[in-house]
């Protein structure tokens, strides 16, 4: 029976969105259809369907009590919006219903797990807010709570645990048909962990292990986990608070790291070998994947940055979008991350240009545009170059940029002149491979975004724009020559 709040969000959504006209979205990153919205949710293959659920408050264009938002899709990057799927109505969940994911059941149903949030008195006299993990259970469109929630408790994590920060369950179907579930906590040194637990029927749970352990490492808290195997290695996706800088690894403050190792199946825990930034740019957080029909990978992230949330523009009716949909694999110990094929159906009016050297400044007729899907190839001319500069959704006033200094093999994205509210970090580096300055890029702009592939999908760095639509020049700044070859589509909505 659907709740009078949940009726409520739904009569709402199905108002709001029709305030908001097709062409002030973004062409192709998935966003909610009014109000406010995080992190990915229940992102799965369901009924002949990709289905996206989303952190979503549907009043407003900032964060409050948590909702999920619903929308499915054929292709990945056209969605139809569906009613909201949560409300926060039950007491365990009265202070949000956070995040989680979708798995089908066998009598084929789709189950979801999410965080319920609800505030309770303590032995202490003071009162706080409590995660737990429940569960609900639909067809697609509409979802009844489960009558035993939470499913997961305090009696189901490790003495000393926080019961106050165990959140983002993320489910999967084990080879022999039963579950298991990885769940983000903190232990008693206020560090992260990543719990993992398992069921037979995805409705009675047991914890089976630590699955892995931060040891003040990388932040605190671990939020949003993501667990499977990929390319014979097991992947762990993890997105941590609080994170401070290595080098030039982890400077988004609430960030992303890709763990790469193996399974220890004996122990239930993960043997960690390498690690390192899932994306390198300025927004991007909590990550979740799914296996398409054909047996791809796909991730998806949150397009935002927890820092730089209060740039949005009030006007707008809604706020935030999620990055492109990209196919991920293993090479080299490092995730390789490359647009879904399906955006390669969308391009049109492809301009190509071979071996252009660019000294100082230069224009390239047809090169420019708002919804683009661009390809450069950089190398040395007779001489080495000193740096390389494309600006992008650029006016009179406005631009974002990509630099790479060859020498250093560094490369930057910066968008303090985008025309953002307030100045704030708008700057990010990386280092990236490069030999005799030779780079390969792809950069994919939308209304709203920009996503830089480097050297086939080797590193990717993603950022919001806050430039007029209408900012379609796009400029090659060099200091030296740069052999330049470049290859550009429209992409049509």
């Amino acid at each position: 029976m659907t709740s009078q709040m949940l009726c409520k969000a739904r009569k709402y959504e199905e108002i709001a969105e029709k305030v908001i006209k097709k062409e002030e979205r973004p062409a192709f990153h998935f966003s909610p259809r009014t109000g406010w919205m995080n992190d990915p949710n229940g992102f799965s293959y369901y009924k002949g369907k990709y289905h996206m659920f989303y952190q979503y408050y549907p009043y407003d264009t900032r964060w409050n009590s948590m909702h999920w938002g619903h929308a499915v899709s054929d292709d990945l990057l056209h969605w139809e919006y569906v009613p909201a799927a949560l409300a926060p109505d039950e007491n365990y969940d009265k202070e949000g219903c956070f995040s989680g994911s979708a798995i089908a059941l066998p009598d084929g149903r789709q189950l979801l797990i999410y965080t319920g949030v609800a505030r309770k008195a303590q032995e202490d006299g003071t009162d706080c807010e409590i995660q737990t993990q429940c569960i609900a259970v639909g067809d697609g469109t509409n979802y009844e709570k489960y009558e035993n929630n939470p499913v997961l408790d305090e009696k189901h994590i490790p003495e000393g645990s926080s019961k106050v920060d165990f959140r983002d369950p993320k489910v999967w179907k084990k080879e022999d048909g039963s579950f298991a579930c990885v769940v983000g906590n903190r232990p008693a040194d206020g560090s992260g962990q990543i719990l993992l637990y398992s069921s037979l029927d995805g409705f009675k749970w047991e914890f089976v292990s630590v699955l892995a352990e931060n040891r003040n490492r990388f932040g605190k808290m671990w939020e949003c986990p993501d667990f499977f195997e990929l390319d014979g290695k097991y992947i762990l996706l993890v997105s941590p608070q609080y994170m401070q800088g290595k080098g030039l690894e982890y400077h988004n403050g609430n960030g992303t790291v890709c763990f790469v190792g193996d399974l220890d199946k004996s122990t239930n825990t993960f043997k960690e070998e390498s690690n390192h930034a899932i994306d390198y740019g300025i927004d991007f957080y909590a990550p979740q994947t799914v296996i398409a029909p054909d047996g791809r990978r796909i991730m998806i992230g949150w397009m935002q940055n927890w820092d730089t949330v209060g740039l949005y523009s009030p006007e707008k009716k809604w706020f935030g979008q999620m990055s492109l949909p990209r196919e991920i694999s293993v090479k080299n110990g490092r995730l390789y991350q490359w647009p879904i094929r399906e955006l390669e159906e969308l391009r049109e009016e492809k301009v190509v240009y071979h071996d252009v050297t660019v000294e100082g400044t230069m224009k390239l007729e047809g090169i420019k545009g708002r919804k683009i899907d661009l390809e450069l190839e950089l190398s040395a001319g007779e001489d080495s170059y000193k740096k390389f500069m494309l600006q992008f959704a650029q006016n009179e006033e406005h631009y974002t940029s990509v630099c790479f200094w060859p020498q250093e093999s560094l490369l930057e994205i910066d968008r303090k002149f985008s025309g953002a509210s307030k100045d704030t970090v708008h700057e990010r580096k990386c280092q990236v491979n490069s030999y005799n300055g030779k780079l390969e890029m792809r950069v994919i702009l939308d209304q709203y975004s920009v996503e830089v592939f480097v050297n086939h999908g080797e590193q990717v760095l993603s950022a919001t724009l806050y430039t007029d639509p209408a900012a379609e020049g796009i400029t090659f700044l060099t200091e030296g020559k740069v052999k330049m070859n470049v290859i550009k589509y429209d992409l049509q909505e």
